[in-house]
């Protein structure tokens, strides 16, 4: 049957004739089309009764007008698509051959410098044979000069200062005046976040980004200037004097502070010059640099409790791109003082790859972030727009750094301790840390709570990869917390009264993840979880109620090289308001190590049976305990309560008591991640020795064979065993779900749990109706039947959504009933074929 895909024809299916529809039966039909993309049979024919214009078209001539609408729509945006995937990888090409010719510059640079030694050593060997000449090493000394001659405070003095770091930031930007090598990990391309370098052999540590960005240069250039909306670890930028230049530029004396990340380690500031100016070409440039007494510019004297650090010339360099967005190039050099640090922190504050984390690549996040929701909807899950959702999680990490330092200048006062220094106890009774964590929010904290006390700690952990026990942490919350805790916790941010915690009431009746939003390489989690069934007090334990916790989760990825693994949360009520006062609290774990891990990306390691938590344990790879050497990090843990203040040494001795608590089970849990823990306990079953899991194994695979007629693994005569590996290492998704009235699933290999982004323990926790999208649930209510008749089913191709809320796109779904020994239907198989991650 011919069909026309011009708006203004038809092909008729009796005589295959076109037909030219006129411009009001266009315009009504685009009209329905924006109303109703795919209408029914009965709808088209609704359509006919309900517009007058269309009455005189045959419905069928309506349903080819809507394919064919459907199908241009589909072409436009492919072609929309491609256009923009063309744009990046023209600019992506403009960047690689940039980073070409830098690269040939400096290799061109090092074969001189190479040949100048090698005469110069030459040179040198002949000066000192010969008496007569004059030494190399005093012949230099004659022509001194120092590196930053003396400039006075003055307009001049200060624009002389300006021009000076601009051209040195613009030589480590695009020039070779420092010896980059490529960010381990880091591979560039369309999707990527961009080409990130870090330096080798330079003074201090040192990172650079170039990258391509959806937003205009100057909006970039705004974005970027506020550092503290970006820059979690940066406390304050107080600009402190601005002067204009005669080429349309700003000057800008800058003073700002640093949390530290651990109680370790005291807190940094930097004294500044910031220099914004327009070059030949069109590009934006803003750079900085700290001003010392060298250069005989604005002093800054030294603030307590804080360590003076230098920023080398860094900054941005941005320029427009054609066809809009911009390409930025980022540079973050800076000595941050190691030496005030204990030698064993060191490695933290001399590490390129952290700066590279923690800075520079956070600053290109942050712009390809707000360039997406520039781009999409304004409004996402649970009906927040990003920047509401975005603010929240900058509330729960600045909340988390400041009982973290705990300055005096935010009302925190520190505690006698009771005769142990493990655990510091810090009080702040400022009205500003109660009702001013939000003044527009009505109800507040309850007026009987009028102080807010901390708790932190700070532990070293030897060999376990962080992102490893910050899931565990994440994913088996009873294992470390009290709901007892979580309940008076949870109390300050009810209206009413909260009184200490008596003994343990009651367990968690379960832990439910809601996913709020992430960020768009999924570094990033906000989510809020539900405790639900939690007794506060013997009165609750009738009728206990559900617990809410606002939760940032970041650094679970395993091959993101010197990022740090957060786990911040706070409670919240159920109202759960865009101002809802926040008491973080939570764990930081940071990596000491700047080397690779070499663990596999797609393994999962079930904890459960380290920790004796449940009857068998997932695959331990091999690879995990040959990788993982020496291993170290450190983690810091911080706890937020409201309290009444007569009621002081009492909720500090609890305080004290359940950060102990938490630290020991932390160890413990450690201790069970421990790849040599792992291997010295022959008793840790994994599902390569779980009778169960062959035996689960081999029923999945003979009743497929049974109702598919082929194989679905390639036929061995090692036993069990191998039919359980084989099916394991599978490259497709499969799982198993129950045959109960709300089915949940059972069991799944590595690239079924890699899919749902969960473990064989938190597997259990998922439905089967979770994971299908609506679309996804009605097909499989439409198959069940042929599955328990027939025996399988076929699945067309579909979305369905991970655990962590991620859309999962397949080609096809295949479904089957595995039968036991007695030929009874056991459970229900899924394969899931050519999975990816949308």
């Amino acid at each position: 049957m011919a069909m026309s895909c011009k708006d203004g024809k038809h092909g008729s299916p009796d005589n295959g004739k076109y037909v030219r529809y006129t411009p009001e039966q266009v315009e009504a039909l685009e009209r329905l089309y924006h109303d109703c993309p795919k209408p029914s049979s009965i709808r088209r024919q609704q359509l006919i009764r309900e517009c007058p214009i269309l009455s005189n078209i045959e419905p069928k001539q309506i349903k080819v007008w809507f394919q064919n609408r459907r199908c241009r729509e589909k072409q436009r945006k492919e072609a929309s698509r491609l256009q923009t995937v063309n744009r990046k990888l023209t600019a992506m090409n403009k960047l690689l051959m940039e980073e070409n010719d830098r690269l040939q510059k400096q290799v061109s640079q090092l074969v001189y410098e190479n040949g100048y030694f090698r005469q110069h050593t030459q040179n040198a060997t002949l000066a000192t044979k010969d008496p007569s000449c004059e030494s190399v090493v005093t012949s230099g000394q004659h022509h001194v000069t120092p590196q930053h001659p003396p400039r006075d405070a003055s307009p001049a003095g200060l624009l002389s200062i300006a021009e000076e770091t601009l051209a040195e930031f613009l030589s480590k930007a695009t020039g070779t005046a420092v010896e980059w090598v490529q960010m381990p990990g880091m591979k560039p391309g369309p999707d990527s976040i961009g080409i990130v370098a870090i330096s080798h052999g330079c003074p201090g540590v040192a990172a650079r980004a170039c990258g391509l960005v959806g937003l205009e240069p100057t909006r970039v250039a705004e974005l970027l200037k506020d550092t503290p909306s970006w820059f979690r670890d940066c406390r304050a930028v107080d600009v402190l004097n601005v002067l204009p230049t005669a080429n349309g530029g700003t000057i800008e004396l800058l003073y700002m502070q640093l949390y530290a990340p651990t109680t370790l380690a005291p807190a940094r500031d930097f004294w500044l010059l910031r220099y914004t100016s327009v070059l030949e070409d069109g590009s934006l440039v803003v750079c900085e640099r700290s001003l010392k007494n060298t250069q005989n510019g604005p002093s800054m004297p030294a603030v307590q409790h804080f360590v003076r650090a230098e920023m080398l010339p860094s900054g941005y360099l941005v320029r427009p791109c054609e066809g809009g967005g911009s390409i930025i190039h980022i540079v973050d050099h800076m000595d941050l003082e190691p030496w005030s640090v204990p030698e064993v922190l060191r490695p933290l504050y001399e590490s390129s790859t952290v700066l590279a984390q923690k800075t520079t690549m956070a600053a290109l996040r942050q712009l390809r972030q707000i360039a997406q929701e520039v781009s999409q909807s304004n409004v996402t899950g649970w009906g927040r727009r990003p920047a509401a959702l975005r603010a929240l999680s900058q509330r729960l990490s600045r909340g988390f750094n400041e009982a973290l330092n705990g300055f005096a200048d935010e009302g925190w006062s520190m505690m006698g301790n009771d005769g142990m220094d493990d655990v510091t106890i810090l009080v702040n009774s400022s009205p500003d840390k109660l009702m001013g964590l939000n003044l527009s929010f009505s109800n507040g904290f309850p007026s009987v709570n009028n102080a807010v006390l901390c708790a932190k700690a700070s532990m070293l952990l030897q060999n376990v990869p962080p992102a490893i026990l910050l899931r565990f942490l994440r994913e088996h919350r009873s294992e470390w917390a009290d709901s007892s805790i979580d309940a008076y916790s949870a109390a300050a941010v009810k209206v009413g009264p909260c009184s200490l915690p008596g003994s343990r009431v009651g367990g968690f009746g379960g832990q439910v993840i809601l996913p709020l939003a992430h960020t768009i390489e999924h570094e990033e989690f906000l989510e809020v979880i539900k405790l639900e069934g939690i007794a506060h007090s013997p009165e609750d334990a009738m009728m206990p109620r559900d617990i809410f916790l606002l939760q940032l989760c970041s650094g679970m990825d395993e091959n993101a090289v010197g990022t740090c693994a957060e786990l911040i949360f706070a409670p919240i009520d159920a109202s759960f308001a865009d101002d809802a006062p926040l008491l973080p609290s939570g764990f930081r774990i940071i990596p000491l190590d700047s080397g690779k891990e070499a663990s596999s990306p797609n393994r999962t390691l079930d904890l459960a049976s380290a920790l004796e938590i449940g009857p068998a344990g997932n695959k331990a790879s091999n690879d995990y305990s040959a990788n993982s050497g020496c291993m170290r990090s450190v983690m810091t843990i911080a706890f937020e309560f409201a309290f009444e203040s007569h009621m002081q040494e009492h909720v500090a001795s609890m305080a004290r008591q359940y950060v102990r608590s938490i630290i020991s089970s932390v160890q413990r849990v450690a201790l069970a991640l421990s790849p040599s823990h792992l291997s010295s306990h022959a008793g840790l079953r994994t599902p390569l020795v779980s009778p169960e899991a062959q035996t689960l194994a081999r029923w999945i695979c003979q009743s497929y064979r049974l109702y598919m007629g082929v194989e679905l693994i390639k036929s061995s005569s090692e036993g069990s065993e191998s039919i359980l590996k084989t099916l394991w290492l599978h490259s497709d998704a499969i799982m198993c779900c129950s045959l109960k009235a709300l089915p949940v699933f059972t069991f799944a290999n590595q690239a079924g749990l890699d899919m749902l982004e969960t473990t064989l323990v938190a597997l259990q926790d998922i439905t089967l109706e979770k994971i299908f999208d609506d679309h996804g649930r009605k097909t499989l209510c439409t198959e069940f039947p042929q599955i328990m008749q027939q025996g399988f089913a076929c699945l067309q191709g579909g979305i369905c959504l991970s655990s962590m809320g991620r859309p999962v796109s397949y080609e096809r779904a295949v479904a089957w009933k595995v039968l036991n020994e007695e030929e009874n239907a056991h459970c229900i198989c899924f394969m899931f074929i050519n999975w990816s991650f949308v």
